[in-house]
């Protein structure tokens, strides 16, 4: 058995596709061409000489032996006793990704929305997840209205309430 595995490296994305065909044992290290198609993999055997077709991730068994005079003969490197690899250049490259610019505060309406800290302001209600030290994306639009909203069932409360009342949470 021969297992041929192909494997698609680009930046950001790996594919790999693992196929085995019936060959016998290999009497010579297998040849590897470069073909206007894929690749075409020849391994001489004690059957013989066969041909695998390598076009992406499909591989197959070819009928006959192909035309190999305008092909490429790519080298192989040994890894192990039985493993070989060869590297076929990708011809198209993608550009290299530039990093995203932070996010800027998100307006809705009257819906705003804030990652540093992650702030959200609908209408007269205003939750913030401040850290201590932390200022507000919304400076102007912070002062206290003396309500505040449970964190379990976000009713909104009264300053001095210490418990919910609706869900009946204790509050800190």
């Amino acid at each position: 058995m021969t297992l041929i595995t192909s494997m698609m490296v680009t930046p950001g994305q790996q594919q790999q596709s693992s196929n085995s065909f019936e060959t016998g044992c290999w009497t010579a290290l297998p040849e590897v061409y470069r073909t206007s198609q894929g690749a075409v993999i020849k391994l001489t055997t004690t059957q013989g000489e066969q041909f695998i077709q390598v076009q992406g991730s499909k591989m197959s068994n070819m009928a006959s032996m192909p035309s190999l005079q305008k092909s490429q003969q790519i080298q192989i490197n040994q890894g192990e006793a039985t493993s070989f690899t060869a590297s076929i250049p990708v011809q198209e490259t993608l550009p290299q990704m530039q990093p995203m610019q932070p996010m800027q505060p998100m307006k809705m309406g009257d819906m705003e929305m804030g990652m540093n800290p992650m702030e959200m302001r609908m209408g007269n209600m205003h939750l913030s997840m401040e850290s201590k030290g932390s200022e507000s994306a919304y400076p102007e639009k912070t002062q206290s209205t003396g309500r505040n909203f449970c964190n379990q069932c976000g009713v909104a409360l009264d300053a001095e309430d210490r418990f919910c009342s609706s869900c009946g949470h204790k509050l800190a």
